[in-house]
């Protein structure tokens, strides 16, 4: 059963109660007022009623001292000459026989013995002629003492019963049709009211189905239902940003593979020919004087290797496959702490002052191979500036431009120096060298982008910027790049100050040399 009906037969039912007790408790009230009213018309017109008797004879007669209701009529019972069970005298005429009428009969009204008669009034329904009729009951007594006679005063209730029979017809039918109206009613809210729930099954349904989690469940009402709308809508979203994420981190880490797969490949296919060669100069040192060997480019060489020119030769293979290995250590250190950046390592971070950090950039700088002129602007700015970061991994970060403006800068300069914006302290390392197009600048943070398309030209690995990247957002900072193809380049690292006082730091002199405690021999 579903929800729906189970809440409209709740409903029904309810309603269905709430009426019948309604009904009855109308009804109730209509039938107490019109009987009520009933035996007040016959209470009244019974004190316009008296009854003369004979004390010796006992003969009783019924005289009217107002008019009579038509719609009421008078019987009087004689219990001195009927005896005990009483005996009618005398009847107003309503209650004979109608002439006008055929096979109409008399009518004569039950009434009690003399000896249950115990009450001074009251009143009595009777059925007479298959007619309902209500009755008023009074005694006549003689010296107060004896009962001699009954006045009944009795009103036809057909009026009043069509009317209580009309009225619970009524209640039936009304009750009935509004049960039958409340069930189509209840249906139609509860469908409206349950719609909302159905879209949000049928939205789960189509993500469960499909991989569309762009799907949203429709609607901005502000009950209850549009709180779990918008509770849905913005699981579902996150959900969607953070499948989205995992789609492009893992499109990221295949094109990561690939293409460290294709930068490893270069350094061992050199480092594997180089092995080759030595393995295949050094392998027969006993063969005769003249013999085929393969030299480094591949070319048969039909001649008589002497000591020195295979020790020159062994030389330079060693030199390749060392810079190799250097080559290949320096990208998986690189792919290291992008696996990190990955990973979410977080950084610990303690307070640095800039100043000290950038000089020893700046000292450090100087010994790296290069071509350009390495240049240090004023520092001032950092005088007194302290971050809350890394010391390493923001001197790797100033490393990473200084190294890559060194590659880019064939001739020229590179320069470090510092800049200060209000809350911002700026590491600026600007080159000299080739630059780059606006259409390059949002790729150099890519991994294994290269300025220079086509590979190997520029030494390097293609990781330096994006670990920048990884650095720099773990200390909340903004990189800026201003450059210029074939002008140079100018890196900006805007760092948040720590305006939060250092601890300071004093020294202790002992007052008095504590004494050793005496060697025991």
């Amino acid at each position: 059963m579903s929800i729906r009906l189970r809440l409209t037969l709740w409903y029904s039912g309810l309603l269905a109660v709430t009426l019948v007790a309604f009904g009855f408790l109308v009804y109730y009230i209509v039938y107490h007022n019109t009987m009520q009213d009933l035996k007040e018309k016959l209470a009244d017109q019974s004190r316009s009623i008296s009854v003369q008797v004979n004390p010796f004879s006992g003969a009783m007669s019924l005289q009217l001292i107002g008019r009579l209701n038509p719609s009421i009529g008078v019987q009087l019972v004689n219990y001195v000459a009927g005896g005990d069970k009483g005996k009618v005298v005398q009847q107003s005429n309503n209650l004979g026989a109608d002439p006008n009428i055929p096979d109409s009969k008399e009518i004569e009204l039950p009434h009690p013995s003399l000896d249950q008669i115990d009450f001074s009034y009251r009143f009595m329904k009777y059925t007479v002629n298959d007619q309902p009729v209500y009755v008023f009951e009074s005694p006549v007594s003689i010296n107060s003492n004896q009962t001699a006679g009954l006045v009944q005063v009795v009103a036809f209730m057909d009026s009043q019963e069509g009317f209580l029979a009309q009225l619970r017809n009524i209640f039936w039918l009304a009750g009935t049709a509004g049960v039958i109206v409340a069930f189509a009613l209840g249906m139609f809210l509860s469908r409206k009211a349950l719609r909302p729930i159905e879209q949000v099954t049928e939205a789960a349904e189509q993500i469960q189905s499909g991989s569309d989690l762009s799907i949203r469940i429709p609607g901005n009402s502000q009950d209850e239902i549009g709180r779990l709308r918008y509770t849905l809508n913005h699981m579902l979203e996150r959900i969607e940003r953070a499948y989205n994420g995992l789609e492009e981190t893992n499109i990221a880490q295949r094109r990561f593979v690939s293409d460290a797969s294709h930068e490893l490949r270069t350094p061992l296919t050199t480092i594997r020919g180089n092995v080759d060669f030595l393995e295949k100069i050094w392998s027969q040192p006993q063969q005769p004087a003249v013999q085929d060997v393969a030299d480094r480019e591949g070319t048969e060489v039909n001649r008589t290797l002497s000591a020195e020119e295979r020790e020159t030769m062994s030389r330079e293979a060693l030199h390749d496959i060392a810079d190799e290995s250097r080559r290949m250590s320096r990208l998986v250190n690189d792919m290291l702490s992008l696996a990190r950046a990955d990973a979410g390592y977080v950084v610990d971070k303690d307070r640095v002052s800039l100043k000290p950090l950038a000089e020893e950039a700046a000292r450090r700088a100087a010994f790296l191979p290069r071509t350009a002129e390495w240049k240090i602007g004023p520092l001032d700015a950092l005088e007194g500036v302290w971050v809350q970061g890394n010391r390493d991994y923001l001197l790797q970060l100033l490393f990473i431009f200084i190294e890559n403006g060194f590659k880019y800068t064939p001739s020229g300069e590179v320069r470090l120096e510092a800049i200060r914006a209000g809350d911002r302290i700026g590491l600026v390392v600007a080159d000299t060298g080739i630059g780059m197009s606006k259409e390059e600048v949002p790729h150099i943070f890519d991994r294994f982008y290269r300025v220079d398309i086509s590979r190997g030209q520029t030494p390097g690995t293609g990781l330096g910027l994006s670990i920048a990247k990884w650095i720099a957002d773990m200390h909340n900072a903004s990189l800026e790049v201003r450059t210029k193809l074939g002008e140079g380049t100018r890196f900006i690292v805007w760092l948040p100050i720590d305006f939060s006082q250092p601890p300071e730091y004093g020294i202790m002199e002992a007052s008095a040399r504590p004494e050793l405690p005496d060697r025991e021999s």
